[in-house]
């Protein structure tokens, strides 16, 4: 992974390195922290630099950006993948449902980061963006490095970086579109379970009714928060629990996984500025529900 590179312009002389890494690079400061332990992190002109140092009209600042050639690396692990976009510094693919994002014990198994693991190149490194359940289906997005991982967070919940997510669900509602606002931590006793809590974290949902048919709806949902399970948890509040979703509605036969599936994300590329718009259609198991298709 190439390192950035900066070319002072005349309205900028005087300035100190640390301004350059900052306000052009947008790096943090724990990052810029972590770049002055490296050799050769920061360089001015060609040689390591102090980022109190001022630069003159036509120096040139670079700084790496990949991580350092020691860090963790988990265990590679070669399984299939979907990767509908990728370039130096991300990759979004397509997750199938089943596969967990993280490795369940000590950096080993099937994973999406254990997959990743074995088909990024040696010097690029697995830092998941957006994080989907074992049972999600559908798009999420992973940087190539911490420095794009810190890029791309800064993004999220914002105009920048829009998630739709597809939803089967139980029940007709009363009105085509609506939002959800509750608020949803850990219930006592409970590491993993989610639920509407006086004095959680705030949450918010957007939902549009695409179609309904018998007792089920097919929905749009976009979650305005990042909360974990939230999508689920706001659709039982509601009572339209996603079917499938035997923690907060009720386990089924025909489908053995809540029917949610990441269906659309637009995101501005923090490097190249472009904005990128990628679709996933719905998986086999949930369209095999829906009588109109």
């Amino acid at each position: 992974m190439e390192p950035l590179s900066f070319t002072v312009p005349p309205e900028l002389s005087g300035c100190t390195v640390f301004h350059v890494l900052r306000d052009v690079f947008v790096m943090s400061r724990s990052h810029i922290s972590r770049l002055k332990r490296r050799a050769g992190g920061i360089l001015l002109n060609g040689s390591p630099a102090y980022t109190t140092t001022r630069c003159a009209a036509g120096d040139s600042v670079t700084a790496l950006i990949s991580d350092p050639p020691d860090s963790k690396r988990l265990e590679p692990v070669r399984c299939p993948l979907r990767i509908v976009f990728e370039d130096e510094w991300l990759a979004v693919i397509d997750k199938p449902a089943g596969m967990t994002v993280h490795p369940e014990r000590s950096g080993m198994g099937g994973s999406v980061e254990n997959a990743l693991s074995a088909y990024f190149a040696a010097d690029e490194f697995v830092h998941t963006v957006s994080r989907l359940d074992r049972g999600t289906s559908g798009l999420m997005t992973v940087a190539k490095c911490g420095y794009m991982h810190e890029r791309m967070i800064k993004l999220l919940h914002t105009p920048d970086f829009y998630k739709e997510y597809t939803a089967l669900v139980r029940g007709v509602f009363d009105e085509p579109s609506g939002s959800v606002r509750l608020p949803l931590a850990h219930p006592e006793g409970s590491n993993y379970k989610m639920a509407v809590t006086r004095g959680g974290l705030d949450c918010l949902t957007e939902y549009t009714v695409l179609e309904s048919f018998g007792d089920r709806s097919l929905v749009k949902l976009v979650p305005m928060t990042g909360r974990m399970h939230q999508l689920r948890v706001h659709m039982a509040a509601l009572g339209h629990p996603i079917v499938g979703d035997w923690l907060y509605g009720e386990e089924v036969s025909f489908i053995d996984r809540p029917a949610l599936h990441s269906a659309r994300l637009v995101f501005r590329h923090p490097m190249t500025g472009e904005t990128k718009e990628l679709l996933s259609p719905l998986p086999a198991d949930i369209m095999k529900l829906i009588p109109s298709r």
